[in-house]
């Protein structure tokens, strides 16, 4: 297995422009950078501590406005050297749900879903 840490999670947002100014002034994050994915609807923000290499909040807008009042955990990531490699490894263990292909965003990060038992997703993700 070519796994190394945590990457990031995903927190699906209604408004993205508030949750970014919610996470930096009360929680102390930073903004990392933004993207919008390489489906042309969502819009994706990165938000860290001081700069680093660590574990990252990923504030996802457009998957779903139908979210609970108590928001949602879209997924969290579990970060990889070799993409192609573990999505062999993974989709040779006949889970319930692995993607049917490795997606590239525009910034080059490549990445899959599996859906974990109680059907939680799980990413597999390459910077």
């Amino acid at each position: 297995m070519a796994q190394k840490r945590l990457d990031h999670v995903g927190i699906m947002v209604r408004d993205l422009e508030q949750t970014i100014s919610f996470y930096t002034k009360v929680v102390g994050l930073e903004l990392k950078g933004r993207l919008p994915h390489s489906n042309g609807v969502i819009e994706l923000a990165f938000l860290g501590f001081n700069g680093s290499g660590e574990t990252e909040v990923e504030l996802i807008q457009g998957y779903s406005d139908a979210l609970p009042a108590e928001g949602r955990v879209h997924h969290f990531a579990v970060s990889t050297d070799d993409i192609e490699a573990e999505y062999k490894r993974v989709k040779a263990l006949e889970v319930p749900h692995i993607d049917d292909e490795i997606v590239t965003l525009p910034n080059g990060h490549r990445y899959f879903f599996i859906h974990g038992p109680e059907g939680e997703w799980i990413e597999f993700f390459q910077r």
